[in-house]
């Protein structure tokens, strides 16, 4: 196949958008499939892209936790970190177009986002105590967030694995996606979490940012974790 026809196919083989925020909707999941596309010309499989991932994602962690911060510096690990999710959705797609989806490789890719929600805020504690000028209290704000956000991911993907287990066949279409729930996503998505990073070079424009969507993060927690227990139940 082609690029275009790739791309093509591609987009017959996408996950449902039900769920998912508009960020993921109309940015990675596009991006996702361009990059997946050029991964299957040059013959790469989906664990390889996971890797590639994990790679980029991780040398921007490191940078910023080692290098003083600056708007150069912001703007080289925020590309880094959207590059890292743009392929982090190109695995999943690539497994899905050459059909060898396994559970290997969904393991492979949880693991990898597990270690980089983790890892993106041990980045930002360190960054704040190397380099911000901020009270000893502040340096908890990344260790809430790692936490925040963790509980979110794994409550998500386990939901997720539980209904499929427990999935009935006879069950009517799914409905379809919701643009106020895609919205309202917005604040716990992980790819506003790597623009916030663009504003590195300015301590306090970024530790406003942070801190906006660590407590979107907050509030949004407890009302996830009663709806997926609800739907479980």
């Amino acid at each position: 196949m082609d690029f275009s026809s790739t791309l093509r196919q591609l987009s017959k083989a996408q996950k449902p958008a039900r769920g998912v925020s508009l960020y993921a909707r109309f940015v990675n999941r596009p991006a996702g499939r361009l990059l997946a596309a050029a991964a299957y010309r040059i013959g790469l499989s989906p664990n390889h892209v996971t890797a590639v991932s994990a790679l980029i994602t991780f040398t921007g962690v490191f940078a910023t936790a080692l290098l003083p911060p600056s708007h150069a510096l912001g703007q080289w690990v925020a590309l880094a970190l959207l590059l890292g999710f743009a392929l982090d959705s190109a695995d999943g797609q690539l497994a899905r177009l050459h059909r060898s989806s396994s559970a290997c490789g969904e393991w492979l890719d949880h693991v990898v986002d597990c270690a980089k929600l983790l890892a993106v805020h041990a980045a930002v504690l360190i960054s704040f105590y190397r380099f911000f000028e901020l009270p000893r209290p502040a340096l908890l704000l990344p260790i809430v967030f790692q936490c925040a956000a963790v509980l979110l991911f794994f409550g998500g993907i386990l939901t997720e694995q539980l209904r499929r287990r427990s999935q009935d066949p006879a069950t009517g279409p799914v409905p379809g996606p919701s643009t106020v729930r895609a919205v309202a996503l917005l604040p716990v998505d992980y790819g506003l979490l790597c623009l916030s990073f663009l504003f590195l070079g300015n301590q306090r424009l970024f530790l406003a940012v942070y801190v906006v969507l660590l407590a979107a993060h907050v509030v949004l927690l407890p009302v996830f974790l009663a709806k997926w227990l609800r739907e479980l139940a």
